[in-house]
């Protein structure tokens, strides 16, 4: 069985403590405070990955958690995009031509995004994802492989360019972005592989967005419930419903508040109301949503409990805020499969975000392990 539980002692440092029992396997499902198991799987259909679990250890600050071949990994499957960068004052008005202070080209998209940021968190992540044959290919290969995120899942397509964004940066760091679909939305098999599948149906957990084909997602996320994995669903990306079929096999569902209005067609200029268009997402099947409030900070809502409300860890200053959604996703991922508390990775996001906003561009802005920690201890 792939054990996950989050022992406490007074200190706030976490070491890895390994639980194999070999013998088992577990369908997963999450709760408020923890991952629980179903014994409902087939033990011969699958290979046993035990992963650590984490207590507090007051004699240690495991900046670098211990991880072996045998933990399941994060496994992201999505977009990979090369963001072109234009810095300016304010947006064009409809048929005006303005200049822009800046410009340049930096690995992104939201798939990419969320592994790299895994990956610098020291969780050991794959991603699973497509680029076309070009330089902006290389690019986002480059980028993936520096944040040490494996790519044995990434295809290299010959029909379709590399998906690529224009992001416009205006100086309160807020931004607006127009995105091109390329190999991230094209090119895709009817079928995925087993070999990509098996890496699914293995890993810890699956964080899915919405910029490649609602196709795709379904296929993983069937894959994920059928082997207990946990998934969840970043909301950003295509404008437009989602898939019930979909939607049947994730497990927490991640919009932030225009998308939560766009995804249930109710207001969430409030957090009554974004209480109520949360309601409409338990009635569509997802269990628990987890919304990104921006400013506001986020809230964890989960049917039949009261939100957990995290406020903003305030940056010392706020540079580029193109990142900072997938930052916190993928943060709050990283924590929930390392078996923290709800809680826990709430304030984990929270604080990676915090500093994910300080420097320019998405993945350059990707903090890493330590950096999290230590922002965490000063508080």
């Amino acid at each position: 069985m792939r054990g996950i539980a989050a022992a406490f002692s007074p200190s706030k440092h976490w070491h890895p403590i390994n639980h194999n029992n070999p013998t088992k396997q577990s369908n997963r499902t999450l709760t408020s405070n923890q991952i629980q198991f179903n014994t409902t799987s087939n033990p011969s259909t699958r290979r046993v990955n035990p992963l650590p679990s984490f207590a507090i250890n007051p004699s240690k600050t495991p900046n670098q958690p211990t991880h072996n071949s045998t933990t399941p990994p994060l496994v992201v499957v999505g977009s990979a995009n090369a963001d072109i960068y234009v810095e300016i004052d304010r947006l064009p008005i409809e048929g005006e031509t303005i200049s822009a202070k800046t410009g340049q080209t930096l690995a992104g998209g939201k798939g990419a995004n969320q592994a790299v940021c895994a990956g610098k968190l020291s969780y050991p992540t794959y991603f699973l994802g497509q680029v076309g044959e070009d330089a902006h290919g290389k690019l986002i290969t480059e980028a993936l492989e520096g944040g040490g995120v494996q790519l044995d899942h990434l295809n290299t397509v010959s029909a379709a360019p590399t998906g690529h964004a224009v992001v416009m940066l205006q100086s309160d760091g807020q931004n607006s972005i127009i995105i091109v679909g390329g190999a991230n939305m094209s090119c895709w098999p009817e079928t995925l592989s087993d070999e990509n599948l098996e890496a699914v149906r293995n890993a810890g957990i699956v964080l899915l967005q919405r910029e490649i084909p609602d196709s795709v997602n379904v296929q993983v996320a069937k894959a994920a419930r059928s082997a207990g994995v946990p998934v969840i669903l970043d909301a950003g990306g295509v404008d437009a419903p989602i898939p019930p079929e979909l939607l049947s096999f994730v497990d927490i569902l991640s919009p932030n508040e225009s998308e939560l209005a766009r995804l249930t067609g109710m207001p969430t200029e409030s957090f009554e109301q974004i209480s109520q268009a949360v309601e409409k997402c338990h009635k569509m099947g997802v269990k628990q949503v987890l919304v990104k409030l921006g400013a506001k900070g986020s809230a964890l809502f989960i049917e039949g409990e009261e939100p957990i409300k995290q406020p903003i860890i305030s940056a010392a200053r706020v540079l580029d805020t193109t990142g900072a959604g997938d930052t916190f996703t993928a943060a709050f991922a990283v924590a929930l499969v390392e078996g923290k508390s709800k809680k826990d990775c709430l304030r984990f996001a929270a604080a990676a975000a915090s500093l994910c906003v300080q420097v320019k561009g998405a993945i350059p802005s990707m903090p890493d392990r330590k950096s999290v920690l230590d922002l965490l201890q000063s508080l």
